[in-house]
This record gives structure tokens, sequence and C-alpha cells, in this order.
């Protein structure tokens, strides 16, 4: 960016406050937000962990590095 460098048009202007606006918005509903939970009474389901799948190619280069995912 030059020091001469044009300004731009008013709607570009426009556009740039209404983008800058909306994203303060949004930052000032979740700075309000209530935090969430830590309490095991308000999550009582159990989540299960995901599985990790490890490819074929994964484990030709676990070997031939030596590390052996079983």
């Amino acid at each position: 960016m030059t020091p001469y460098e044009e300004i731009e048009t008013p709607a570009q202007l426009r556009a740039d406050c209404e983008a800058v606006n909306s994203r303060l918005a949004r930052a000032a509903r979740k700075v309000t937000e209530a935090p969430p939970s830590i309490h095991y009474d308000e999550f009582p389901r159990e989540i299960p962990k995901r599985d990790i799948q490890i490819s074929e190619a994964a484990q030709r280069l676990a070997n031939a590095l030596h590390l052996h995912l079983d």
C-alpha cells in the first residue's frame, strides 16, 4: 500500500463498515453469553470416543520408520 493509494468507493467503504459491525456484534454476543458448564449433572450422557482409523499407507510408513502401529 502506497501513501498515495486511491480511497475506495463509498460503497466499498460501507461494505467494510457493515462487515466490521457484524463481527463486533457477534463478538459482543459471545462475550455476554454464559460459559459452558463444567458440572457432570448437566451432561449426563456418555459421549463415545471416536475410533482412529490407520490406513494401509500409514501402516507401511510406520513400519518403514520402525514405529509399529498396531
